[in-house]
C-alpha cells in the first residue's frame, strides 16, 4: 500500500462530539519520525480526548488519523493500535507494586506469549541484555531487585516509561510526566524524554511550562479542540490568543 504521508502521524480535521458537546473541533495535527512534541492547553482544550483518539478509545465523529502512512487509526481497536506501536503513559504510574523492578520490566518486554511458548519460557540472553540496556536508561540500574512499591514517585513514573519502551514502540505518548516530582526528578525526566526521541517519537501533554522549557522542542497549543498556536514555547508564549486564553485577558 502506498503511504497516504510520510509523517508517522496524521492527524485531519479530527472532530469528536460527546451529546452536542465538541471536544475536538477539527483538529488537525502532524508528528515526524522521531520527534518529540510538547502539547500544552488549558483544561478542556482537549488533550485527553486528541490522545484517546490516537490509541483507540475513542472514535472520531469525523476526520482521519493515519499512523506510518498506512494504517487508519479510526478503524482500529485499542489492542491493534498498541500492536502497531503505539505506548501510551498515563498521568498515574501504573506498575505491578509487589513485583520487583526487574520483573516489571520483564513482564513487559515484547516476546512470544502464547501458551506454549509461556510454559517453556527461559529468559534469553537478548532479553537480558534488553532488559539491562532498559534499567541503564531509565536510571534504576540500582534499583532492580526492589520492590516497585519502595520507588519514589518519580521513579515509579520512570519504570513506567520503561515497561513501555520494553514493548518496543514507535511512538510513545506521555501525560504530565513531570507531576508530583522532585526538582531533579523532573530535569531527569527531561533528559531521559530528549534521549528516548533520538529514535523513535514522542508526544509528550503537560501543565508545567519550565518542564516544557526544559525538553526544548516545538510546542503545540491547542483551545476548544483546535490548534490554537504552534512554535517554540517562546514563540507560543508570546502570542497574544495565547495570553489571552491562558490569563483570561
Amino acid at each position: 500500500m502506498e503511504p497516504v504521508t510520510q509523517s508517522l502521524l496524521y492527524l485531519d480535521n479530527i472532530s469528536v462530539v460527546f451529546d452536542g458537546f465538541r471536544a475536538l473541533n477539527k483538529l488537525s495535527l502532524t508528528i515526524e519520525e522521531a520527534e518529540m512534541r510538547a502539547i500544552i492547553g488549558p483544561n478542556g482544550a482537549g488533550k485527553t480526548t486528541m490522545m484517546d483518539v490516537i490509541t483507540g478509545k475513542t472514535r472520531p465523529t469525523a476526520g482521519e488519523a493515519m499512523f506510518a502512512g498506512i494504517h487508519d487509526l479510526t478503524t482500529m481497536d485499542e489492542a491493534d493500535i498498541a500492536q502497531l506501536g503505539i505506548g501510551r503513559k498515563f498521568q498515574t504510574p501504573t506498575v505491578f507494586d509487589m513485583h520487583t523492578v526487574e520483573d516489571n520490566l520483564l513482564l513487559a518486554v515484547k516476546s512470544d506469549r502464547r501458551a506454549f511458548a509461556n510454559i517453556t519460557w527461559r529468559r534469553t540472553a537478548h532479553e537480558r541484555a534488553r532488559i539491562d540496556e532498559l534499567l541503564e536508561r531509565i536510571r534504576l540500574k540500582d534499583q532492580r531487585h526492589r520492590q516497585a512499591a519502595e520507588l519514589s514517585h518519580g521513579q515509579k513514573q520512570w519504570l513506567e516509561i520503561g515497561m513501555l519502551l520494553a514493548q518496543e514502540p514507535r511512538l510513545l505518548l506521555v501525560d504530565e510526566p513531570a507531576a508530583g516530582m522532585t526538582d531533579q526528578e523532573t530535569a531527569d525526566t527531561a533528559e531521559l524524554l530528549r534521549d528516548i526521541a533520538k529514535t523513535r517519537s514522542v508526544v509528550v501533554v503537560e501543565h508545567d511550562m519550565q518542564f516544557v522549557r526544559d525538553l526544548g522542542v516545538k510546542v503545540t497549543v491547542l483551545h476548544e479542540g483546535s490548534v490554537l498556536a504552534e512554535g517554540s514555547l517562546d514563540q507560543v508564549s508570546a502570542n497574544e490568543r495565547v495570553i489571552e486564553v491562558y490569563l483570561g485577558r
